[in-house]
């Protein structure tokens, strides 16, 4: 995909068309919003955040008159482009003033719990909502297929709709990093090829970050009622950074070991094989703090 990374950088144009076409796909097809959000981050970490900026208010408008064209309200593509572009646009400005992944990750994430508590506070009972929104989902389902047993299906919805805030929350903060990423990545392979990498495998979050999710942690679990609910919807959100955290620290470990050539791909492939493997990752990933396990990896290699 470097080459679709040089076309974007070779104007506003560019960046501009690519941007609200894979926007607009990604309404049928919606991994194609990593590109898309990727385009505007990419302009933003290069050419500064007034530049992305430009991009993206461009971008908003060449999707607005696209959409009018495939039968989509302009009001909808609009409002769609500024939910997609306005938060990898800030990150990436973090980033590039930064120029720390982790903390950029870090700040991502707690906006994302931000949104939960707010959430919570706007609407008193999430989760009826979450449970009316499921139920209108699942009906043509249930439908379609009356032999399923339909009330073991409607109390796991129930069950469900009580961290529907938080699951959807951490979805929004993977796809945003997600186009983060394949930005710096982008920008490593057009300018600084390799260094994607090496700040990947660097990344350590804060240890004050991590004694605060502890303490988060314990209170889901020794609290109830609304109280526990509202921590696990935020600790959902806090799972998607030491994902990526315990992810870095176990490349890095493996990639100094013997037979990393087959170890490292062996990680990812476990990630997708197995999804479930990612609740120990992210367990690595928030002690890390105190296992230091690429100081200890990095250590014994060398004796």
């Amino acid at each position: 995909m470097r080459f679709l990374a040089a076309y974007i950088m070779k104007g506003r144009l560019q960046a501009m068309t690519v941007a609200a076409a894979f926007a607009l796909l990604s309404l049928k097809f919606p991994p194609a919003s990593i590109v898309s959000s990727a385009s505007v981050a990419l302009v933003t970490l290069r050419r500064g955040g007034t530049e992305g900026l430009y991009v993206l208010a461009c971008a908003c408008l060449a999707a607005a008159i696209l959409s009018v064209f495939l039968g989509i309200g302009y009001q909808f593509a609009l409002l769609y482009g500024l939910v997609l572009w306005t938060p990898v646009w800030l990150i990436s400005i973090v980033l590039r003033e930064g120029r720390n992944l982790a903390v950029a990750i870090e700040i991502a994430v707690l906006l994302g719990v931000a949104a939960v508590v707010g959430f919570y506070v706007y609407q008193a009972q999430p989760a009826q909502v979450w449970a009316g929104v499921l139920s209108v989902m699942m009906q043509p389902m249930l439908e379609a297929r009356p032999d399923v047993p339909v009330e073991q299906i409607k109390q796991s919805a129930q069950a469900f709709a009580h961290f529907m805030t938080g699951a959807i929350a951490a979805g929004s903060v993977y796809g945003l990093l997600f186009g983060l990423f394949l930005a710096r990545w982008w920008q490593a392979a057009l300018y600084n090829p390799g260094g994607f990498r090496v700040e990947f495998l660097a990344m350590k979050s804060h240890a004050k970050l991590a004694m605060a999710t502890l303490v988060l942690l314990a209170a889901a679990a020794l609290s109830s009622g609304m109280l526990a609910e509202v921590c696990w919807n935020m600790l959902l959100v806090m799972f998607v950074l030491y994902t990526f955290i315990g992810t870095a620290a176990l490349h890095a470990c493996f990639a100094e070991m013997k037979g990393s050539r087959f170890m490292v791909p062996f990680l990812y492939l476990t990630l997708v094989v197995i999804p479930h493997m990612m609740v120990i990752i992210a367990v690595v990933g928030l002690l890390d703090n105190w296992l230091n396990l690429r100081n200890k990896i990095s250590n014994k290699t060398a004796d």
